[in-house]
């Protein structure tokens, strides 16, 4: 995908598609850590812990109920 910056005030923004947005679980309120090489940027949700954890939990339970049924789904 290419996006392309769009003049903010005295800054430049980049909008973010919603569906982008649904993939990593990010809304309005998340805050993003930005990593640099210079060259390019890195951008990565800031999860509370808690939080993280409960979707970690929720992920392992649904494995454990549906996996056999996800893998022959799979086939």
């Amino acid at each position: 995908m290419i996006k392309t910056l769009t003049k903010h005030g005295n800054s430049y923004a980049m909008v973010i598609d919603k569906p982008i947005l649904e993939l990593i679980r990010a809304t309005p309120d998340t805050p993003f850590e930005i990593i640099s090489d210079g060259r390019s940027l890195v951008l990565t949700p800031v999860r509370d812990p808690k939080e993280e954890k409960k979707f970690e939990d929720a992920v392992a339970m649904i494995h454990k109920r549906f996996g056999n049924a996800m893998k022959k789904l799979a086939e």
